[in-house]
């Protein structure tokens, strides 16, 4: 059975095109990998650039980018998913050459989270380095363009894409 290819999407403006194989030389390409469907993994590979690879592991000895960045939403669910995942990967259940870069939690809802879900966001931390990116609104509908939220560039740079930052200027002179 053929593996489809993975989708890469960088946004306009904010990455470069990821690059086969650049993550076997250390370069900014990176998996992203939801831990249950729904993540929001197509939205970052989109507007952070890498490939999206929905819910399975990359396997790099197909050319797949190894540096993985694990996605959940916040709540109880994706949580539990989230952990689910990290216990398969600390426990070698993947491909050879798979990294684990960070847990990314996009907020499900806006507003603070109740407790219960903060105490396992805090358990998750204590396994991985845990990225969480808020709620924005305009991602429920179409429209994906303007300032990307700090949580979002700094993901970026994780990743390896370069990332313009909104609003500023060169000084001319």
């Amino acid at each position: 059975m053929r593996r489809p290819a993975p989708r890469t999407a960088p946004h306009p403006g904010l990455g470069q095109p990821a690059v086969p194989g650049a993550a076997a030389s250390g370069g900014g390409h990176v998996s992203w990998v939801g831990a249950h469907g729904g993540a929001g993994t197509s939205t970052l590979a989109e507007l952070v650039g890498g490939s999206d690879l929905e819910r399975r592991l990359p396997d790099p000895a197909q050319g797949e980018p190894g540096r993985v960045l694990l996605v959940a939403r916040t709540h109880a669910a994706g949580l539990r998913a989230a952990s689910r995942a990290l216990e398969a990967l600390h426990s070698g259940q993947h491909p050879a050459g798979v990294e684990l870069l960070a847990v990314v939690l996009v907020a499900d809802a806006p507003g603070r989270l109740p407790l219960h879900l903060m105490q396992r966001i805090r358990v998750l931390r204590s396994v991985a380095d845990v990225h969480r990116v808020p709620w924005i609104p305009a991602w429920r509908g179409e429209k994906r363009s303007g300032a990307l939220p700090k949580s979002v560039r700094l993901l970026a740079e994780l990743a390896g894409s370069a990332v313009q930052r909104p609003g500023r200027r060169e000084k001319k002179r």
